[in-house]
């Protein structure tokens, strides 16, 4: 879901049979965050990352975070 009126429309339904085993934990966004990063990117890189995280609809750098949380798990 990337809008209010998607999240919305979920919860209007009943969930009393959702299967709950198809949702992942979140660590990364409850976590906080008091590490920084400084890195140069290739400008085509940074758009691509900027265009992707739009399409998704949320910011570029919760992109980021996920694709390096989901690395460091492999």
């Amino acid at each position: 879901m990337t809008t209010d009126e998607e999240a919305e429309t979920f919860l209007d339904q009943d969930l009393s049979d959702l299967d709950l085993s198809q949702f992942k934990p979140l660590t990364w966004e409850s976590a906080p965050k008091s590490a920084r990063i400084n890195m140069r990117l290739p400008e085509a890189l940074m758009e691509a990352l900027k265009s992707r995280a739009a399409q998704r609809g949320i910011p570029y750098q919760r992109l980021i975070r996920e694709v390096l949380e989901r690395e460091v798990k492999r």
